[in-house]
């Protein structure tokens, strides 16, 4: 048996004379064995090689590609950001010159002198309803005159009094409240506000007075702050008509959740000495 650093010899010197054996004998294309597989190892590195760098540019390009379409993306989305500001800017625009074409109009058409106001702050809570006016007593604006807009009534300024602010009471706040006229019924009442939601409650009003859904009510103009024929609202539900529990719900004829151009009228009326009932 042979030891084991002899078969090693053994098989180094067999490998050795296929080597050389190798080196002599030569492939098709001309080239001896141990060349040609030399240049086709070379060949196939050279190719993996070739594979990878074009692997590795269209990985780039594709790159660059998402990178540029990113930056596309974003530039579209500023666009489109700026545009839809525009456009929010231009529809607050239009509908500002659109309130004040009505307060304007409805200037016109008063009787009574009166001055144009804008809302600039709000606190439309159940527990207060007022807004702030940008006209105050250096404006000649007094308490308990009445603010009413193109829609119909909003309320009346309550102190105190700034020289360039004033509060206003809405008629949906509480313990606001006018003296009112059904048309329809000719019977005169008081709308109260203060309640859970933006409508009001007619209290007052004669039991027999046949008041029905969908009347308007106007001011009665007897209260000293409102003066007559103003729109309040409609009726919107009577509960229990022809009782002494008949409960009448005016739905008003002022949003107001958007409030932005008003009229403070600057006189006072005169109380009626009489009315309907």
């Amino acid at each position: 048996m042979l030891r084991r650093p002899t078969l090693s010899l053994l098989v180094v010197t067999c490998l050795g004379h296929i080597l050389l054996i190798s080196a002599q004998v030569q492939s098709r294309s001309g080239l001896p064995i141990v060349e040609a597989l030399a240049f086709d190892g070379f060949a196939a590195v050279q190719h993996g090689m070739e594979g990878i760098g074009r692997g590795i540019h269209d990985i780039w390009a594709h790159y660059l590609a998402l990178h540029g379409a990113a930056v596309e993306n974003d530039a579209l989305k500023q666009q489109v950001f700026d545009l839809s500001t525009k456009l929010e800017e231009a529809q607050a625009l239009a509908a500002r010159t659109h309130a004040l074409e009505e307060a304007l109009g409805l200037r016109a058409s008063q009787a009574a002198p009166t001055i144009v106001a804008r809302v600039i702050a709000g606190n439309p809570s159940p527990s207060s309803w007022t807004v702030t006016l940008d006209r105050g007593s250096d404006d000649g604006v007094t308490p308990d005159m009445a603010v009413i807009s193109a829609r119909g009534v909003v309320g009346r300024v309550i102190a105190p009094l700034a020289p360039h602010a004033a509060t206003v009471q809405l008629l949906i706040g509480r313990q606001a409240a006018a003296a009112v006229t059904f048309e329809r019924a000719n019977a005169g009442g008081i709308a109260l506000g203060g309640g859970s939601e933006p409508v009001l409650r007619a209290e007052y009003v004669p039991v027999l007075a046949n008041v029905q859904v969908g009347e308007r009510v106007v001011t009665s103009g007897q209260d000293g702050i409102y003066p007559s024929g103003y729109l309040v609202g409609v009726v919107e539900r009577v509960v229990a008509p022809g009782t002494p529990d008949r409960q009448i719900v005016i739905r008003p004829a002022v949003d107001f959740s958007h409030l932005d151009v008003v009229l403070i009228v600057l006189a006072h009326p005169q109380p009626a000495t009489g009315g309907p009932s």
